[in-house]
């Protein structure tokens, strides 16, 4: 081989062979290349694809045939098991930072699976969901046999209108397809909209949905679609109960009440659903403890989804101090 075909071999080689290197490392490690997809649905405006098993950054993600991050169930419970339907947003999903064992509803399962009791915790939810879009989720797919359907709610998705399927395929966050590499995905999302959020070239931009609607409007029509999912409920005879999760503002530095929550509670109270009040128990703790609970301004760590785990099973199968609780039994 001559001297001037090892420089070119060398020249393209190595930094192939480096490209190479860290697309595998990319993939294998960190699981870039293969994002949860997403789909948009007429009903609730998009859910994740279904039928998933994904590594993502060192965690499990799986979507059963329902689009729940849970595993494949039967459509009708298994005999002599308790099956408790989860409907939520981001804040229930977890995220890929999250195992699904660390999820609010994989460590309520956890609960059950030690304490001998037969239950399948199932949990429908998606980035940016509003009770609109927990209505349809319901409207989709019903209550799929199960016993009782807790409702996760937090201080924002009061006000909040119904998320559509419009970025669905063009966010990047949202993708309907895997990339061709892992290192596509790095650059397009992640590490270009930082370098452009660094330059001031890109404004941050929420995921939900601004409102056309005065704030009252909009928390009263989202009122609107929660009677009409409860009204399906009280069809099918399942109990609910709604799990309410508080945004950071909300309990630090010190607790305060967020402006829609008293009405809020009034609505749940005069339809006879129980509250599970995240905020009212984080309210009573140090703030340095429930500092350790919030991963940003709304989203939880797996220690604060622990939190709410004990607190649903103290009130279903310690206290069973609501009456939508079922019968804890093993």
């Amino acid at each position: 081989m001559t001297g001037q075909r090892k420089k070119y071999y060398w020249r393209v080689g190595f930094p192939l062979g480096v490209l190479i290197a860290c697309e595998v490392a990319l993939r294998v490690t960190v699981g870039l290349g293969s994002p949860p997809l997403s789909q948009a649905d007429s009903l609730m405006g998009y859910r994740f694809q279904p039928n998933q098993n994904l590594q993502r950054f060192g965690n499990q993600i799986i979507y059963n045939q329902y689009s729940q991050r849970s595993n494949p169930i039967t459509p009708q419970k298994p005999p002599d098991t308790l099956r408790i339907l989860m409907i939520g947003d981001s804040v229930l999903n977890g995220g890929a930072i999250l195992d699904q064992g660390e999820t609010i509803s994989g460590q309520l399962q956890a609960k059950f699976d030690q304490a001998g009791i037969r239950a399948e915790v199932l949990n429908a939810s998606a980035g940016s969901w509003g009770i609109g879009n927990q209505l349809g989720y319901v409207q989709r797919f019903g209550f799929l046999d199960s016993d009782l359907l807790i409702l996760q709610i937090g201080t924002h998705d009061l006000i909040q209108p119904t998320s559509t399927g419009d970025r669905i395929g063009s966010d990047p966050n949202y993708p309907t397809q895997k990339p061709l590499l892992a290192l596509q995905e790095l650059i397009t999302r992640y590490l270009m909209p930082h370098l452009l959020l660094q330059l001031g070239w890109f404004a941050p931009t929420s995921e939900i949905p601004a409102t056309t609607l005065p704030p009252q409007q909009q928390f009263e029509e989202n009122l609107g679609d929660l009677q009409t999912l409860l009204n399906l409920a009280q069809q099918e005879n399942i109990p609910v109960l709604v799990l309410y999760t508080p945004d950071w503002v909300d309990v630090l530095p010190q607790p305060s009440t967020p402006t829609y929550k008293p009405p809020f509670v009034e609505f749940l109270t005069a339809q006879d659903v129980g509250l599970i009040d995240t905020h009212e128990d984080w309210g009573q703790l140090p703030p340095e403890q429930v500092s350790l609970y919030f991963r940003d301004s709304v989203h939880l760590t797996a220690l604060g989804n622990q939190r709410i785990a004990q607190l649903l099973w103290n009130s279903l199968c310690v206290n069973r101090d609501t009456s939508a609780a079922p019968l804890c039994s093993d």
